[in-house]
């Protein structure tokens, strides 16, 4: 492989993609689009949703084929016709959702499909294992083979699709939103992967909303805007800023929306919240009337299961709740709407839309029973109240009856935040709420959370993503293992004091409503 990357490297990119056009019925997905990687290159590709860098990178992968345009590998025209040309050719993709087997163990994944055969025309698994474990050691990765991969955590098996990657000998491998479901720890492994494999000779195209990690792994950063090119930039030209203004062709101002001064201390008060995934730990906090309270922790810290048992879905949690100092008792989730306590959840399109429905039957669907008159649905009313919110969000949307499945994820998770909205919230909880989407939904959606906490609404914000934390939260609550290690006001949140009280150590600056030191 060397030897073809040398050639690749005096012969000019080793990766290009020229003209190449695509169009969906009623769609131009794809106007003429240049790209191009180099040996030894990690090209970030940047974009809002609907851009164009999936259906740019399915081509890439065979999975579509291009109206116009064309494809050069090594300085050679090539055609892809299929998943298979594109493995054959040295490409891999790794997709956001992992195209892995849970219940095979980890050499089985790495080479599912492409098993060698003894003699007899068995599986040779004892090579299986061999050859697997080579390329795992090329990542750093130290797993027994043998393991089922459901029983490894996600980042973990990332690297194993990786891995699976590299034994199909990969000159280029394709990252599609590689760290959306890790923590920091676990993104700062994956960023140092991916320069380990720069450094071997693979080539990277790395796709991510989180633009904080392109500073760390990208050469360049190539950037498209309604299916065609905006522009690109170098290795010394890569800021946040920059990159927005080429996404969105407009420069965002106040991208983090600045704090104010929160109202009515202790506005909410919670006390002995108990998870039935952490039952010997409790939970306890207040929270002002206007503020953003940010929650952070690593996976498994507690954070989503905290907010279930607030809203009535954790049966056997339970917490002592007042609310402008009224005792509330919450055992449903019904109890928890009819106080004005509601969740955006982690995952919008199981647990927070019904995606079979339209837009307006979304966000109208909690209080679908107020647009009712003897018995019958007042369907002009239920239009207005989606209507609103379509215009307040910004919901991008030919019109209210499109079913919400064919939304963009950001569109996606502006219907989840109407149909609260529309319910006059006193507490919204939002559970990682710009997870997946694109920077223009990202900045529409922190104006949201800000107004509302204008609005004398309770704002906690659960969120993996450090930069998200610090800029937008008030106050940062930090958990470990089902317990809150530390509240720090806004003067002391930093990464570094967060990530001490993540893994479960003493910050001085920290303290619970009790006043108890993380330890």
């Amino acid at each position: 492989m060397e030897d073809t990357e040398q050639r690749g490297a005096a012969n000019g990119p080793l990766l290009e993609m020229r003209g190449i056009s695509k169009r969906f019925p009623g769609v131009v997905a794809l106007d003429d689009v240049n790209l191009s990687v180099s040996p030894r290159e990690v090209v970030a590709l940047v974009g809002e949703n609907g851009a164009g860098k999936s259906t740019l990178m399915k081509i890439l992968g065979g999975v579509y084929q291009p109206d116009a345009g064309e494809i050069w590998l090594n300085g050679e025209q090539t055609s892809i016709h299929g998943v298979s040309d594109a493995m054959r050719l040295g490409i891999a993709f790794i997709h956001q959702e992992l195209n892995v087997l849970g219940n095979l163990d980890v050499a089985g994944n790495v080479f599912l499909g492409r098993e060698p055969r003894t003699a007899l025309g068995l599986v040779d698994r004892k090579r299986i294992h061999a050859d697997a474990r080579v390329h795992l050691r090329r990542l750093g990765v130290d797993v027994p083979t043998s393991t089922r991969l459901d029983r490894l955590p996600i980042a973990q098996q990332q690297l194993v699709e990786i891995a699976k990657a590299l034994s199909l000998n990969a000159r280029l491998i394709i990252m599609d939103e590689p760290t959306s479901s890790l923590t920091l720890p676990e993104t700062d492994r994956l960023l140092s992967v991916v320069n380990d494999l720069r450094n071997q000779g693979v080539s990277v195209i790395y796709i991510s909303h989180r633009l904080g990690e392109l500073t760390q792994c990208a050469d360049r950063v190539v950037v498209l805007r309604d299916g065609k090119n905006a522009g690109e930039l170098a290795k010394n030209e890569i800021e946040h800023d920059r990159i927005v203004t080429l996404m969105v062709g407009r420069e965002i101002k106040n991208f983090y929306v600045a704090s104010r001064a929160a109202r009515t201390p202790g506005f909410l008060k919670i006390r002995e919240l108990r998870s039935s995934r952490y039952p010997g730990k409790c939970v306890s906090f207040d929270a002002a009337q206007g503020e953003i309270l940010g929650v952070a922790g690593l996976v498994g810290a507690g954070r989503s299961e905290m907010a279930k048992v607030l809203v009535g879905l954790d049966p056997y949690g339970s917490a002592q709740v007042t609310l402008d100092g009224n005792a509330l008792s919450i055992r449903t989730p019904d109890d928890a709407i009819e106080n004005g306590i509601y969740l955006v959840p982690e995952d919008r399109r199981v647990e927070g839309l019904v995606v079979g429905m339209s837009v307006c039957e979304n966000i109208t669907l909690p209080r679908v029973s107020r647009f009712a008159r003897f018995g019958l649905l007042q369907r002009e009313a239920e239009r207005r109240c989606a209507d609103e919110q379509i215009t307040t969000l910004n919901v991008r949307t030919p019109n209210r009856e499109v079913l919400v499945a064919n939304l963009s994820g950001g569109n996606q998770q502006k219907v989840v935040l109407g149909k609260w909205l529309a319910m006059n919230p006193r507490v919204m909880i939002l559970d990682e709420p710009t997870r997946g989407i694109d920077v223009g939904a990202k900045a529409e959606i922190y104006r949201l959370m800000r107004g509302l906490a204008e609005r004398g609404t309770v704002v906690i914000m659960i969120s993996s993503d450090m930069e998200e934390v610090l800029h937008i939260s008030d106050r940062v609550a930090v958990m470990h293992e089902g317990e809150i290690t530390g509240l720090l006001e806004r003067d002391d949140c930093s990464e570094e004091n967060i990530m001490q009280l993540a893994v479960g150590r003493r910050v001085a600056v920290a303290s619970t409503p009790e006043r108890v030191t993380a330890e």
